[in-house]
C-alpha cells in the first residue's frame, strides 16, 4: 500500500523544517561514534574502578575488548506498581548478558513518581518537571562513557519520556526499552467512575471510595486504564524501541521473564562490536516519530503524549508541532476503544488483537511508515507479531489477523471514527489540544458564560455550593509550566462528569494538564501563551462568554480583543514553598512553551 498523502506530506515538512537541527545533532552523533566505544579509549584506571566490584566472570570478560558492556538504567522502586517488577530484571539481564558474551553493569537509577499517588496534591507540581530531571539523570547515569548499549527499565507518564530523550543524547548508544506490562484486570473501569462520581456528589463515603480503588489497583504492573503510562508502551512499540509485542505482557509471568532476557541479548547484538550496529540517534528520524505520531491518534492515547513526543523529537533534532499532529490526527482513522474512550481495559485490548492488530492495519493502510530502523532489525512490519514461548523457547508469529471484538479494536475499514484522538485548538484565547476521542458528539461545541478559577481547590468548592449547576465554560488559569510546574488536574473530572450528566453543557480550558485520563470532559488543556507568562486566560472574567468547538478546532472568547486587552490582567499567584517546590523555582523560570514540549531543554 502507498503512503497515505497527508502522511507523507507531514513527513516531508518535518523533515524540511528539522534539516539544519537534525545534520547538527547527527554531526555531533558520528563524533561520538568516531570516539570509539568507553573500553577503547578508558585509560586502565579508568576501566578498573569501572569493574572493581563486579564478579569475577565480569571483571574477565571486561578485558577482552570484543565483548560488548551493556548499561542498565533503571527507575525502579518499590512504591509504584508500575516499576515494582522492575526489581529483578538487572539480575536477569547480567545472566542473559554473559550468556552472549557481555557483561551488563546497573549504570543508574533515574526517580519515577506516580501522577496517580500525587493527583490534586503539592507533589504534583513537580510532575511534569520530573520528566527533565529523568533525562538528565539518565545522562549521569551514562556519563561514565563505559558503554555500548544501554537497556532502558521504565513504564510511567514522564518517565519514559524522560528515558527517551536522555538516551538520545547519548546518540551513538543503541537503546532498548524493557517494560514491565499491566497489571491484571480489577474492578471494571466503568464501576470505578461510576463511585467516583458517587463520591464527588457526596452520595458515597471515602469508605466506599478507597475499596473501589482498592479493587482498580490491586497489584504489580501498570494501572489498566489507557492513560500515559500505556500509551508510553504503544509509543515504544511503534518507534521500535521495544522488542515487538511486549508492551503489555504481564509482569512475573514466563513470557515476561523471557522477553528481558531477550532484550539483554539483542541489546549486545546491536553494539558497534557486532555486524547490526543500531546507534538510537540514527534510529530515531522522522518517520519513526511520525509512526509514533500516528499510533497516538489511532489508538485514543494520552493528550501527555502532545508534550512528551515534541520534546523527545527535539531531543533527536527533529522540530514537531501541534499542527503535525493535528494534520495526523485528521487521517488518522480511530481504531481502539480503551477505558477512558470505552469500557474495555487495555489488557481486553491485548487480548482482542493488541498492537499487533493495529500496526498491520496501519500498515496495510499505508498510515505509517514501513521503512525504519528498529532495535529488532528493519521494518516496522516486524511489529505486526506478537511473542510466545513454544516449549520454553520464545519466538514470534503473526498476530492477529482479525478483531477478537470489535467493541475495542476494529480495522481501518471500519473504524470507531474516521479521524484520531486528538485536536488542535486554536483561536484567541490561544493554542492548546482536546482529547476528543473520549467526548461525546453532543459534547463538542459548547458556547457559555465562564466561571473563573485559579485553583482546584476553589472549583471544588463552588460545585460542592451549587454554583455550577449550568451550562458553564470552566477557566482555570495559572495551571502552566512556568506558573506551577502544569500539575495534571484530574481531580477535577469527577465533578465535571456530574455536571455533564446532569444535562448541562460543560467544557474546561485550562493552561494546566489532564492527561490520559481527561474521560469524557471536553476539555481545551495545554493552553498557550499560559496566564502566567501574560496570555489571553490571564484577563478573562467571570461571565464572558466563551466557544469551545472541537469540530472546527476553535477556542474563542466572545469579548472584542480592545476590551479584553484594556483590562487589568489577574495576578500571577506566588508560588508556594514546600514539598521540594522549592528547588524547582529555575525550572518554573525557564521552562519552554508548552506547545513547544514544555521542557526546560527547549
Amino acid at each position: 500500500m502507498s503512503l497515505n498523502p497527508v502522511i507523507a506530506e507531514v513527513t516531508a515538512r518535518i523533515v524540511a523544517r528539522s534539516k539544519d537541527s537534525r545534520a547538527a545533532y547527527l554531526d555531533n552523533m558520528q563524533r561520538a561514534i568516531d570516539s570509539q566505544p568507553g573500553r577503547a579509549k578508558l585509560s586502565c584506571a579508568n576501566w578498573a574502578h569501572a569493574f572493581a566490584a563486579s564478579p569475577g566472570v565480569d571483571k574477565v570478560r571486561a578485558l577482552d575488548p570484543n565483548a560488548p558492556n551493556i548499561g542498565i538504567v533503571s527507575a525502579y522502586n518499590d512504591m509504584l506498581s508500575a516499576h515494582q517488577p522492575l526489581e529483578e530484571y538487572p539480575a536477569l539481564i547480567k545472566v542473559a548478558a554473559r550468556e552472549v558474551g557481555a557483561t551488563a553493569q546497573f549504570a543508574g537509577g533515574v526517580p519515577a513518581m506516580c501522577d496517580g499517588v500525587t493527583q490534586g496534591r503539592p507533589g504534583m507540581e513537580l510532575s511534569l518537571f520530573s520528566r527533565d530531571v529523568i533525562a538528565m539523570a539518565t545522562a549521569v547515569a551514562l556519563t561514565h562513557d563505559a558503554f555500548d548499549a544501554a537497556l532502558y527499565l521504565g513504564v510511567c507518564d514522564k518517565i519514559v519520556p524522560g528515558l527517551v530523550m536522555g538516551a538520545l543524547t547519548f546518540s551513538h548508544l543503541p537503546a532498548l526499552f524493557v517494560p514491565a506490562g499491566p497489571m491484571t484486570s480489577g474492578l471494571p473501569n466503568s464501576e470505578k467512575a461510576r463511585i467516583r462520581a458517587l463520591y464527588a456528589e457526596g452520595k458515597v463515603g471515602r469508605a466506599e471510595l478507597l475499596e473501589a480503588e482498592s479493587a482498580s489497583y490491586h497489584g504489580p504492573g501498570t494501572c489498566t486504564f489507557y492513560g500515559t503510562a500505556n500509551t508510553n508502551q504503544m509509543l515504544m512499540e511503534l518507534m521500535g524501541f521495544h522488542l515487538p509485542g511486549s508492551a503489555f505482557v504481564h509482569p512475573n509471568t514466563p513470557l515476561r521473564e523471557a522477553l528481558v532476557k531477550e532484550a539483554a541479548r539483542r541489546a549486545a547484538a546491536v553494539t558497534a562490536k557486532g555486524n547490526e550496529y543500531v546507534p538510537v540517534g540514527r534510529m530515531i528520524d522522522e518517520k519513526s516519530i511520525v509512526n509514533g505520531v500516528v499510533g497516538l491518534m489511532a489508538t485514543g492515547g494520552s493528550t501527555n503524549l502532545a508534550l512528551h513526543i515534541i520534546a523527545m523529537a527535539h531531543a533527536a533534532g527533529i522540530m514537531l508541532t501541534l499542527e503535525d499532529l493535528d494534520d495526523i490526527s485528521r487521517a488518522t482513522p480511530l481504531l481502539a476503544r480503551v477505558y477512558p474512550n470505552g469500557s474495555a481495559d487495555v489488557n481486553h485490548f491485548q487480548a482482542a488483537g493488541g498492537m499487533a492488530f493495529v500496526i498491520r492495519e496501519l500498515l496495510q493502510a499505508g498510515l505509517v511508515h514501513e521503512d525504519v530502523q528498529t532495535i529488532a532489525g528493519a521494518g516496522l512490519s516486524r511489529y505486526a507479531q506478537e511473542p510466545y514461548l513454544d516449549g520454553g523457547e520464545l519466538k514470534w508469529r503473526d498476530g492477529a489477523a482479525e478483531s477478537l471484538d470489535p467493541a475495542i479494536v476494529r480495522p481501518v475499514s471500519d473504524p470507531f471514527s474516521k479521524e484520531g484522538g486528538l485536536r488542535l485548538m486554536a483561536g484567541n484565547l490561544g493554542r492548546g489540544v482536546m482529547k476528543i476521542s473520549a467526548v461525546k458528539p453532543e459534547h463538542h461545541v459548547i458556547t457559555a458564560p465562564a466561571a473563573v478559577f485559579q485553583e482546584q481547590e476553589d472549583f471544588i468548592a463552588a460545585f460542592k455550593r451549587g454554583e455550577l449547576d449550568r451550562d458553564v465554560v470552566v477557566v482555570l488559569r495559572f495551571q502552566g509550566p512556568s506558573a506551577n510546574g502544569m500539575p495534571e488536574l484530574h481531580n477535577l473530572s469527577p465533578s465535571i462528569s456530574v455536571l455533564l450528566d446532569r444535562g448541562y453543557k460543560v467544557a474546561l480550558v485550562t493552561d494546566g494538564r489532564m492527561s490520559g485520563a481527561s474521560g469524557k470532559t471536553p476539555a481545551a488543556i495545554h493552553v498557550t501563551p499560559e496566564a502566567a507568562k501574560g496570555g489571553p486566560l490571564a484577563y478573562v472574567q467571570d461571565g464572558d462568554v466563551i466557544s469551545v468547538n472541537a469540530e472546527t478546532g476553535e477556542l474563542k472568547i466572545l469579548v472584542d480583543e480592545a476590551t479584553l486587552l484594556a483590562r487589568t490582567p489577574a495576578n500571577v499567584p506566588a508560588s508556594k514553598p514546600g514539598f521540594g517546590r522549592e528547588l524547582f523555582g529555575w525550572m518554573r523560570a525557564g521552562v519552554g512553551a508548552a506547545d513547544a514540549g514544555a521542557s526546560v531543554f527547549a
